[in-house]
């Protein structure tokens, strides 16, 4: 049975989240509302994009940018319906930042070494603790990377899996709950491989 993944916001933006999820046999289901899609879609899919607002997380801005504060209220509601429904969450780059601000985790506002190149994202090697993840990708691998901010002091329930070599979390899971969350990319990674086999394990989580 098709699985359907709940993203906030338009197709136009998220087109390549839309052709990655079509890849593991689900379907990417796009809007704007907020209140009772837990109820209707199987998952919650969060995507990259602009940072959060620093008070969220109990901070004064010192380098965040391109803030989307409409969508850090829907994304954070959104995850409160979802994991109170059970039903699984996955976090990609912005989105594992999202998690762990709600979860009551901070953020690193800038890091150096980990935002794309003019070419394109930044490849580097990461490794993975003993996990779902681990199965899937080893315990050595190479990831893209296209960030300035990353998980600082993790959220209540969360675990780091995946460090990049400089010891920036790259991957985290709840420690009850079907959420996961990467900080590379795994709709437009070069291995289409692991990311289409990250997402359908995701799939299939269940509380």
């Amino acid at each position: 049975m098709e699985k359907t993944v709940y993203i906030w916001g338009g197709p136009e933006r998220f087109a390549n989240y839309r052709r990655w999820v079509a890849s593991a046999g689900g379907r990417a289901v796009f809007g704007d509302a907020v209140r009772g899609q837990a109820g209707r879609w199987d998952a919650l899919l969060l995507p990259g994009g602009g940072d959060l607002e620093p008070w969220r997380y109990g901070q004064r801005n010192a380098a965040s940018r391109n803030l989307e504060p409409e969508r850090d209220e829907a994304e954070l509601r959104l995850l409160q319906d979802f994991t109170a429904a059970g039903k699984p969450v996955l976090g990609v780059c912005r989105g594992l930042q999202v998690i762990n601000v709600f979860f009551g985790g901070t953020l690193a506002q800038d890091v150096p070494g980990h935002g794309a190149w003019k070419e394109g994202d930044r490849l580097h090697a990461v490794r993975t603790a003993p996990s779902p993840l681990r199965e899937l990708c080893g315990e050595a691998a190479a990831v893209n990377s296209a960030h300035h901010q990353a998980a600082d002091r993790l959220g209540s329930g969360l675990q780091a899996v995946q460090w990049a070599e400089d010891g920036v979390v790259e991957a985290l899971r709840h420690r009850r709950l079907p959420v996961w969350a990467v900080q590379w990319h795994p709709e437009r990674l070069g291995n289409r491989a692991l990311g289409r086999r990250l997402l359908e394990a995701f799939l299939e989580e269940r509380r």
